[in-house]
């Protein structure tokens, strides 16, 4: 089978953050909303959840079709939507999805932290191929990411259960995305102490 060609970044990029950022604005539009369906009634943010899942369902489809592969991560993520989403919707109980977000970081802190215990770094294991680094430099990320994981779980847990539904969705929309993002972009003299340099590059030459 021939290998698909590279997606269009900004599509990727679309396809990844659009559910959420989509959701968030839903939200704002309907929160204030109730609905009338099959003789139930809903608030905005159900209905809002109940829309969530089949669109973040197509944008991994879409990401499959382009790409040929998902993360475990998109995997993972993918099934806690439909089964916290599933679960908000049938009780009408927005505590379901959220948390959904605490059990998904503290999985990962929990994975991480398994793999630590085990000499091991499962970061590696999925990253490898896209960030070639000596395996010293992967045991400090993973230690790093295993406490980040670990704080941002708990984090959620407090923010859903001591803060309004509008504050929630906008920490859980941007906040722990852009925490995340920071930690990433302090690793970079991790990065450069411990990157692999390709073969044939200058470094390797010298």
């Amino acid at each position: 089978m021939s290998e698909r060609p590279p997606i269009n970044p900004i599509l990727k990029m679309a396809l990844e953050l659009g559910p959420p950022i989509l959701f968030f604005i839903a939200y704002l539009k309907l929160k204030d909303q109730t609905y009338m369906i099959a003789g139930r009634e809903f608030d905005g943010f159900i209905v809002v959840t109940a829309g969530f899942i089949p669109l973040l369902l197509a944008s991994i489809a879409a990401l499959w079709v382009l790409t040929g592969k998902l993360s475990r991560m998109q995997i993972f993520t993918a099934i806690l939507v439909v089964v916290f989403g599933g679960l908000t919707v049938w009780f009408d109980d927005e505590r379901f999805f959220k948390m959904k977000t605490t059990i998904v970081y503290a999985f990962f802190a929990v994975m991480l932290g398994i793999g630590l215990a085990l000499r091991r770094s499962w970061l590696e294991y999925v990253m490898g191929e896209m960030m070639p680094m000596r395996r010293e430099g992967w045991m400090i990320l993973t230690k790093r990411l295993t406490a980040t994981f670990a704080a941002m779980a708990v984090a959620n847990e407090i923010v859903w259960r001591t803060q309004t539904t509008e504050f929630w969705v906008t920490f859980e929309t941007f906040a722990l995305p852009a925490f995340l993002f920071v930690v990433f972009m302090l690793q970079t003299k991790l990065f450069e102490a411990h990157m692999i340099a390709p073969e044939g590059s200058e470094e390797d030459q010298a």
